[in-house]
């Protein structure tokens, strides 16, 4: 188990730590290779609700894929393969994670590590936030599925923009272009994050992973019901939040859902 990746619980919420302030948290092979367990664990808590990705201090969400292993494992073919696999595991399991995600970046948030807080549901910065894919100032192809993450985020042009300039995007800018959900000032941005947080653990929990689910699948082209988002809508009206949802509003009360 790498030491530079935790997790840390408060109620429902967990937060997972990119434990590397000393190198603005940039990524290692054995992080990559450790982030799908732990999220593994996360989907088998049933006390858990969100996750909250974040990096260690107030410097940086992660500086990108930590450079100096490249020479030992990624420096032939065979090793680059094998790198760049771990990398997709960790990204798509980030992804697949039917709890909702939310990256919380402070300061800087390049190539690596841009590549997890797109695999994340929601990105919220704070104002000094860079953000930059940058494969092409190392002589890399960024993977299919990142850049169609990228892609969906932010369009095909700004797309193309970023990968192939490898310039950095400010807050402001990454607001604007779709590619963070919302800015707040480094002072506030941890209270902002836990405080949706908390809110999204408030909500019917069937509700929010089936949206999450349908949203998935009209990202990847889906544009008609079938059996299975279909079930999904009608299996809502079988839950218990359902039935409380309802009687809260007709009591004029916030629900107290219990799902999980």
């Amino acid at each position: 188990m790498s030491d530079d990746l935790r997790i840390e619980r408060s109620g429902a919420v967990a937060t997972l730590v990119l434990d590397r302030p000393g190198s603005h948290n940039a990524i290692r092979l054995a992080m990559y290779e450790e982030l799908p367990h732990l999220i593994e664990e996360i989907a088998a808590d049933p006390d858990v609700k969100v996750l909250v990705v974040r990096g260690a201090g107030r410097k940086a969400f992660a500086a990108g894929a930590d450079i100096s292993e490249f020479q030992e494992v990624r420096g032939d073919a065979a090793g680059a393969r094998s790198y760049n696999e771990r990398v997709a595991g960790a990204e798509r399991a980030l992804g697949a994670l039917r709890k909702p995600t939310i990256a919380m970046v402070h300061g800087y948030c390049i190539g690596g590590g841009c590549g997890l807080a797109l695999a994340c549901d929601l990105r919220f910065a704070d104002e000094r936030a860079r953000l930059a894919i940058t494969p092409a100032k190392l002589g890399l192809v960024y993977s299919l599925e990142s850049t169609k993450r990228l892609v969906d985020l932010v369009g095909p042009s700004r797309a193309k923009w970023m990968l192939m300039s490898g310039k950095q995007l400010d807050a402001g800018t990454a607001l604007r272009v779709g590619l963070v959900d919302e800015v707040t000032s480094p002072d506030d941005l941890e209270a902002h994050t836990y405080d949706f947080a908390e809110l999204l653990t408030t909500r019917a929990q069937f509700s929010v992973r089936a949206g999450k689910e349908i949203i998935g699948r009209v990202v990847a082209g889906q544009t008609e019901e079938d059996e299975a988002t279909l079930d999904l809508r009608n299996s809502s009206f079988d839950t218990s939040d359902y039935a409380e949802g309802v009687r809260a509003f007709l009591d004029k009360r916030s629900p107290a859902f219990t799902w999980s």
